[in-house]
């Protein structure tokens, strides 16, 4: 047992000794580093926990050369998926003792790259470039001296990191669900066409359709992300005589106005067609009647795992390429199976 001298807190030297390692092998363990055995490593976590060690994070920067500062740069601070990437990302680097400080781009290219300069002056160890949408965007280089993650809206460079959702695999677990709950005749309305958002949960739709040999039911049309478009949507389906039994919405915004068509025509929900919407957006979800099933974007895990890979980088150990992040299907009433 290591002895600590009344009034003083555990130092590193403290946890070495009683690990029986040196200084350089628990500093090494307790920064998650590699070459270094799992035996070991867990040797030092124990010790540091037996002690109740906290790190000097202060002490930690000076001697890496850190601030401790991260920069976060938005395209849109009041945005209805960017607010919990941030607060997933400000989470994940306030369990690192890691501060933020947040800059509003307001989805103008020049102001952003203002904004990167200017957190840079601040001497940030590393900056996070937060997306309105999951349209792929320009780099901003790799000159800038410290390790850029792009977040939610992918840098078409593969040499940087970015973190998104995989709107292919939530196409795919629509249609899933669907045929889960016996629907067969599964029509698909589809938001603006301008954002990959739509064309990739429509391409994961299709390929979902076609490895059960079936066609979607009418024509796949595109339109604005609003209720007005689910409704003049699904008027053309039942005007046109599409038979269908369930409805695809790359929204909620147009599962609602596809329900209110449904329920003006005399059709039971989820009876007679079953209605799915994508964003999960509570006020819309809670509200409909039924109760509206949906799929998240699992935006705050975004923001956790875009925070993550940043500390990874600037500790030496960057990640490449784009990783997409599964979305999330939440049951609600408009998709029960059939009886």
């Amino acid at each position: 047992m290591v002895a600590i001298p009344s009034g003083r807190s555990a130092r590193l030297e403290d946890v070495a000794a009683l690990a029986e390692v040196s200084l350089a092998t628990a500093s090494k363990a307790l920064h998650n580093k590699p070459r270094i055995s799992e035996e070991t490593k867990q040797r030092v976590l124990d010790a540091a926990r037996q002690l109740n060690y906290s790190p000097n994070k202060l002490a930690q920067s000076l001697a890496r050369g850190t601030s401790g500062l991260i920069g976060l740069v938005t395209s849109d601070l009041q945005g209805r998926f960017s607010t919990p990437i941030l607060i997933g990302a400000e989470n994940e680097l306030r369990a690192q003792s890691t501060s933020v400080l947040l800059a509003n781009a307001r989805g103008d290219v020049a102001l952003e790259r203002q904004h990167v300069e200017k957190l840079l002056s601040l001497k940030v160890d590393g900056l996070l470039i937060v997306q309105r949408e999951t349209n792929p965007r320009p780099s901003l280089g790799q000159d800038w001296g410290v390790p850029l993650v792009y977040v939610y809206g992918p840098s078409t460079d593969t040499n940087d990191c970015s973190v998104t959702c995989d709107n292919v695999d939530a196409g795919r677990m629509a249609v899933n669900h669907l045929i889960s709950c016996g629907r067969r005749h599964i029509a698909i309305i589809g938001g603006d066409e301008t954002y990959t958002a739509a064309t990739d949960r429509t391409k994961g739709a299709l390929e979902a359709l076609a490895e059960l040999g079936i066609q979607p039911a009418g024509p796949i049309r595109y339109g604005k992300w609003a209720e007005e478009w689910g409704r003049a949507a699904t008027r053309l389906l039942i005007d046109q005589g599409v038979k269908f039994d369930a409805v695809v919405c790359q929204s909620d915004q147009l599962a609602r106005g596809c329900i209110d068509v449904l329920k003006q025509q005399g059709l039971s929900i989820p009876d007679d067609v079953a209605v799915i919407g994508h964003d999960n957006w509570s006020v819309l979800t809670s509200g409909s009647r039924p109760s509206l099933t949906s799929i998240d974007n699992e935006t705050e895990a975004i923001g956790r795992r875009a925070a993550r890979y940043l500390m990874d980088a600037i500790d030496g150990n960057p990640h490449h390429g784009v990783d997409y992040v599964p979305c999330r299907l939440i049951q609600r009433e408009s998709t029960l199976p059939l009886d």
